[in-house]
C-alpha cells in the first residue's frame, strides 16, 4: 500500500462530511449508479476509508475538508486521537497556546472542547463511510451492476476490511467516549439521528464483527502494505480483550493470550533488530509492524499524522548549532538530522517518564530517546511554554535507517505503527499475569526478555519469573511504546489515570494531583447533545 493507497487524494466517495447524521448526501453530483460504472471505484473507495485516519479532506494537506465544521489543519483523527491518548498522561506536554489544548494535560477539559471534537467527527465519519462502503457492496447491487466474478471476489475482502476498519474506530469510541451513538449499513437512512447504546453492547457488536470477518480477512502478512490482514484483526481483538473489564464489566484476558498467540505463532513478524527504525522514514520495510496508518510527503500530505509527530517535537537547540544558523543552511541542518526543514516548538515528555529509563542517554536502554542539551529534565510552574524545560523526543524522524531524508521536508514518509509485536509480546505477558489461561509466566518472561535484550543489545537488562508484575508491565509498556498512542488506554485499565495517578503538571500544578474519575471518559460533545435528544451525557460533565 505504501505504492498503492498513498494516492492523490481526490478520491469520489458518495458521503457527506456528516458524522452522526445518518441523512447522507453526495459531495458531488456523481450517484453511484454512475461511479460504479468503473470497476475500480470499489478499490478506490476502500483506499478512501483507509485513507480517513491519515488525511482529512479531498486534496492535501488542507483546502477541502471531509468535515466542513472542523479546522484541518488540526483535525487529523491520528493527530487528535493521539493528544487525548497522550497530552491527558505522563507521557506527553504540550507548549502551544491554543484554546483547549492546555487543559487536556491539566484534566479540565469541558464539553466545548475543540479537540475532544475533532476526534469524536473523524471517529463518526469514518463510522459512515464503512456504512456506505457496505451499503453499495451488497450481493443485490454487484448483480444489478452485473459486477465481473473478479472484482466480485475481490469486493468479499474489501467488505471485511471495511468491517475491521469499522470496528477500529467503533474501539476508539468506546475506548474514550463510552456509551456512543450506534449505526450500521442496516440502519435505516432517515431523519432521525441514531440512538445511543451502551459501551458494553458496542463492545460485544466488535466482538461479534471480528469473529464474522475473520476468515474472510487476508492472511497474516499477504495482503498490500498498509491494508488490515487477519493479524491487525486479531491484534484489535487482543486490545478489546484486555481492556474487557473497563469496556463491558467482566474480564476476557483468556482470549486476549488467544488473540496474541495466534499473532505471534503466525511466524510472520520478528522483531525489528534496530528500535528506532521502527519510527523512520522506511519503516514500512520493518518486520514487526502488524498494521500502520502510511504517510507520504508527497500523496499524503498533512498537518496532522507523523508530520505533526516528527515537526512538534523539534525546537531549541535539537540541531547542532542551530542557534548560530539561518534560513538554507538551518533548514539543511535539520534535513541531515531530523529529515524535515523546520521544528514546532511543542511537544515534551515528563520527568515521570524519564525516571522509568535507567539513563536518559539511551546507552543502556536504547528506546531512551530523549534529546536533553540544553534542556531541564523537570519542567517549571510556568515552564510548559517554554521549550528548554522538559526532554525533548524525537522518536518519530523524516529520516530513512540510511540516513537519507524522506521525499519532502515539510510532510513526512514515516508511518505510524499502530500494532506492532512488541505489543502482542506485552499484552501476552500481561494478560497471563491477570489469569489468562493458555498461556504461561515462562513464555512470558522469555517475551520480555526479548523486547529489553533488543533494548540493551545484550542479556543485562533480562528479567526473571519474579520479576514479572503488574507494575512492571505497566513501566515496560511506557518504555516500550511510548507516544504511540497507548498510554491513556493502559493508564485507566490499571486505575492510575485519574483518582490514584499523579505526574508533573496534571491538573494544573507542577507537582501533578489526582483527578476525578469521571474523567477516565471524555465528554461527548456539547453540540451533539443539543443536535441528538437520545443521546445523555456521560455522568460529571454538563
Amino acid at each position: 500500500m505504501k505504492a498503492l493507497f498513498k494516492l492523490p487524494l481526490t478520491i469520489l466517495v458518495l458521503l457527506a462530511g456528516a458524522c452522526t447524521d445518518l441523512d447522507l448526501e453526495p459531495q458531488s453530483n456523481t450517484t453511484s449508479s454512475t461511479l460504479f460504472k468503473d470497476e475500480s471505484a470499489y478499490r478506490a473507495f476502500l483506499a478512501k476509508i483507509y485513507s480517513g485516519f491519515a488525511v482529512t479532506g479531498q486534496q492535501g494537506p488542507a483546502g477541502n475538508s471531509d468535515i466542513t465544521s472542523l479546522d484541518e489543519g488540526f483535525s487529523n483523527y491520528l493527530r487528535q486521537w493521539w493528544q487525548l491518548e497522550e497530552l491527558s498522561t505522563d507521557e506527553a506536554v504540550i507548549g502551544w497556546g491554543d484554546e483547549g489544548i492546555q487543559d487536556l494535560h491539566n484534566h479540565n477539559w469541558t464539553t466545548a472542547n475543540q479537540f475532544n471534537r475533532a476526534i469524536y467527527y473523524r471517529i463518526f465519519f469514518q463510522v459512515s463511510q464503512a456504512n456506505e462502503f457496505l451499503r453499495e457492496t451488497t450481493d443485490a447491487k454487484l448483480t444489478e451492476r452485473n459486477v465481473s466474478q473478479t472484482t466480485r471476489s475481490d469486493v468479499k475482502t474489501y467488505r471485511a476490511e471495511a468491517r475491521f476498519m469499522r470496528a477500529l474506530s467503533l474501539w476508539h469510541g468506546i475506548d474514550l467516549f463510552g456509551n456512543i451513538p450506534f449505526y450500521t449499513e442496516d440502519t435505516p437512512i432517515s431523519s432521525e439521528p441514531p440512538e445511543q447504546f451502551n459501551r458494553s453492547d458496542v463492545f460485544d457488536f466488535i466482538d461479534r464483527e471480528l469473529q464474522a470477518i475473520e476468515n474472510d480477512m487476508v492472511a497474516p502478512g499477504q495482503n498490500e502494505y498498509g491494508r488490515a490482514d487477519r493479524a491487525a484483526l486479531w491484534m484489535l481483538q487482543a486490545k478489546l480483550y484486555l481492556n474487557a473489564e473497563v469496556y463491558a464489566g467482566s474480564n476476557r484476558y483468556t482470549d486476549c493470550v488467544a488473540a496474541c498467540k495466534k499473532v505471534i505463532d503466525s511466524g510472520v513478524y520478528s522483531l525489528q533488530d534496530n528500535y528506532r527504525e521502527l519510527f523512520m522514514a522506511d519503516n514500512n520495510l520493518s518486520p514487526e509492524v502488524i498494521f500502520a496508518i502510511p504517510f507520504d510527503g508527497l500523496n499524503t500530505q498533512t498537518w496532522g499524522g507523523t508530520t505533526y509527530l516528527v515537526h512538534a517535537a523539534l525546537g531549541g537547540k535539537m540541531v547542532d548549532n542551530m542557534n548560530d544558523l539561518t534560513g538554507a543552511e538551518l533548514k539543511d541542518e535539520a534535513a541531515k538530522v531530523y529529515g524535515v526543514n523546520s521544528g514546532w516548538f511543542g511537544l515534551r515528555t515528563t520527568s515521570a517518564i524519564v525516571d522509568l529509563f535507567p539513563d536518559v542517554s539511551g546507552v543502556t536502554d536504547e528506546r531512551a530517546i530523549f534529546y536533553i542539551d540544553g534542556q531541564s529534565k523537570e519542567i517549571g510552574e510556568n515552564g510548559i511554554g517554554n521549550f528548554n524545560e522538559g526532554f525533548a523526543v524525537p522518536k518519530y524522524t523524516n529520516l530513512t535507517s540510511l540516513g537519507d531524508p524522506g521525499s519532502d521536508l515539510t510532510h513526512t514518509d514515516t508511518d505510524f505503527p499502530m500494532f506492532r509485536l512488541a505489543d502482542a509480546y506485552l499484552m501476552y505477558a500481561e494478560a497471563v499475569l491477570r489469569g489468562g489461561s493458555g498461556g504461561d509466566a515462562g513464555t512470558a518472561v522469555n517475551y520480555i526478555n526479548a523486547l529489553r535484550q533488543r533494548a540493551y543489545n545484550n542479556d543485562s537488562g533480562n528479567i526473571t519469573a519474579n520479576d514479572l508484575t503488574l507494575d512492571f508491565i505497566l513501566d515496560e509498556r511506557a518504555r516500550e511504546l511510548y507516544w504511540e498512542g497507548h498510554r491513556r488506554t493502559d493508564l485507566v485499565r490499571f486505575n492510575l489515570f485519574t483518582e490514584n495517578g499523579i505526574w508533573p503538571h496534571k491538573g494544573g500544578v507542577p507537582e501533578g494531583k489526582t483527578t476525578d474519575p469521571y474523567r477516565n471518559l471524555y465528554p461527548i460533545p456539547a453540540g451533539e447533545i443539543l443536535a441528538n435528544p437520545k443521546l445523555q451525557q456521560n455522568p460529571g460533565y454538563f
